[in-house]
């Protein structure tokens, strides 16, 4: 088989300059010079036939087509890493560092708190946590990424970790104000706090399920978030009714700081997937962080 081994060298190179955010710091990762490593890019670039960086002298950023291009590679570098480890010997050793794309409010609620267990599990490990809610390029820089909703049709390997369920909820003080909502359609008449689709970016429908079956209500009001935990500071002041995952409201439920509200209405499940790479065998990191997250998920 014909290979130019001068791509793979490229491609190592253009990695470490992703992870160190420049020439300068990759050179000294690499134990190049700066002049080196950017000669190395200029022969990727060269090979491929697209410019991947634009340069200034503080900074590298990948361009639209080196986006794409990292977005590609990365699963495949992840991929030699395991198999020399495996070549080795260890590939059941949890260790090295793990990169996490999580959703920010399930970082905050569920990980972030008891993320200290996982650590202590596992000493050789280091953990990088990026939060986001959007999809776009899920596992550009990343081993393993956590998101909310139905998951997308793509290459990656979906786990299901559980599904949450959708409160609609209101601070006594807004109800005391504008009345509590008897049925869905009340809301018609009432001041909505209202939380984006980062897929579509148009705020959610609010949907509703009952004995009845399911009915859709197009909230509306003055207030749209990309943020849950704005929503629910927003929802705590009085601003209005919003919904939320169940998942973190206990404390401010069982204070009375919220209340929810149609009850009756609340079957509605919203899903919680975490993504890798496809392949035969995840490494030992991914799979010991998704064994960990589906543990204390479901606590």
């Amino acid at each position: 088989m014909s290979f130019d081994t001068r791509l793979l060298t490229g491609v190592g190179v253009f990695g470490a300059v992703m992870e160190a955010g420049n020439f300068v710091r990759a050179a000294d990762v690499l134990g190049l010079t700066p002049s080196g490593v950017s000669r190395a890019v200029a022969r990727l670039e060269q090979r491929v036939g697209v410019r991947l960086f634009d340069r200034n002298p503080r900074e590298v950023t990948l361009t639209e087509e080196g986006a794409r291009f990292h977005a590609r590679i990365m699963p495949l570098l992840a991929g030699l890493e395991e198999a020399a480890s495996e070549a080795a010997g260890s590939a059941a050793f949890v260790g090295g560092r793990l990169r996490v794309s999580i959703d920010p409010w399930f970082a905050r609620m569920v990980l972030a708190p008891r993320i200290g267990e996982f650590l202590a599990r596992y000493p050789a490990l280091s953990l990088d946590l990026t939060t986001s809610n959007y999809r776009e390029e899920l596992m550009s820089g990343a081993d393993v990424a956590v998101r909310f909703g139905p998951p997308d049709e793509s290459s990656l390997i979906a786990r299901k970790l559980l599904d949450v369920p959708v409160l609609t909820c209101a601070a006594p003080s807004y109800l005391d104000r504008h009345g509590i909502p008897a049925t869905p359609h009340d809301l018609m008449h009432h001041d909505c706090i209202l939380f984006r689709d980062p897929q579509t970016g148009r705020p959610f429908t609010w949907e509703f399920r009952g004995d009845n079956g399911a009915i859709e209500i197009k909230a509306s009001g003055r207030l749209v978030l990309d943020d849950p935990s704005a929503a629910v500071a927003a929802g705590l002041a009085g601003q209005g009714i919003f919904q939320s995952l169940a998942i973190g409201l206990d404390e401010w439920l069982e204070s009375g700081a919220l209340a929810t509200i149609l009850a009756e209405w609340s079957d509605e499940q919203f899903p919680l997937y975490a993504y890798h790479p496809s392949r035969h065998m995840p490494p030992a990191k991914v799979r010991a962080f998704l064994d960990f997250v589906q543990r204390i998920a479901a606590e």
